[in-house]
C-alpha cells in the first residue's frame, strides 16, 4: 500500500481524503544545526501498521538531507534517533 505522506516545514503527516490527521511527526528547531522531533501520532485505527517507524524514518532522513542533527524528547523516537 502506498502512502501519500505530507512534509511540511515542522511535521510530516498522513491524512484521509477529507484531510483529517491520521498520523504525524511533530519536529522544532533548537539551533542553526538541531531539530528535535517532539512528537509521534498515529490513530488507533492506522496501529500496529509500523506508520510510526516510517515516520520516524522519514523524519531522519529529510532533516539529515538538509544536514541537520537530530535529536529526541518523544518516547517512541527517541528508540530510533541514538
Amino acid at each position: 500500500m502506498t502512502r501519500n505522506y505530507i512534509t511540511e516545514e515542522n511535521r510530516i503527516s498522513l491524512q484521509d481524503e477529507n484531510w483529517n490527521i491520521l498520523a504525524e511527526i511533530d519536529f522544532e528547531k533548537m539551533d542553526e544545526k538541531t531539530y528535535n522531533i517532539s512528537r509521534t501520532f498515529v490513530d488507533d485505527s492506522l496501529r500496529g501498521q509500523g506508520i510510526g517507524s516510517e515516520l520516524v524514518e522519514k523524519a531522519i532522513t529529510y532533516l539529515t538531507w538538509k544536514w541537520y542533527k537530530v535529536s529526541a524528547t518523544c518516547s517512541y523516537a527517541k528508540k530510533t534517533v541514538k
